[in-house]
């Protein structure tokens, strides 16, 4: 069983920055997938990004409405997935959630709110 928190999140305003991070309470480096997702009001949980080990090669992979803002990083030693968002818009508010991913096993974590308002 592994357990995922979320931290980071907060009231930012548009154009600004934050930096999500994903702490895992067992060992990241087993799971090949490790992503963020979000969940606006109203609206179904969304895919954000994913960093994809394999083969001895890491890549990472983003939903197009985040690509050149959103960055997804992985530090195998800490146990911890990092989600940098930069020139946040008021469409990015939601509750961000991560997920570790392995041979169809999935965990999540329980979300952290990020708010984009003036």
């Amino acid at each position: 069983q592994v357990q995922l928190v979320e931290s980071g999140g907060g009231l930012v305003q548009p154009g600004g920055s934050l930096r999500l991070s994903c702490a895992a309470s067992g060992r990241i480096v087993s799971f090949n997938v490790m992503s963020w997702f979000r969940q606006a009001p109203g609206k179904q949980r969304e895919f954000i990004a994913s960093t994809i080990s394999g083969g001895g090669a890491t890549y990472a992979d983003y939903t197009d409405s985040v690509k050149g803002r959103f960055t997804i990083s992985r530090d195998n030693a800490k146990n911890t997935v990092y989600l940098q968002m930069n020139a946040l818009k008021p469409e990015d508010t939601a509750v961000y959630y991560c997920r570790a991913s392995r041979g169809g096993i999935s965990y999540w974590g329980q979300g952290t709110q990020v708010t984009v308002s003036s």
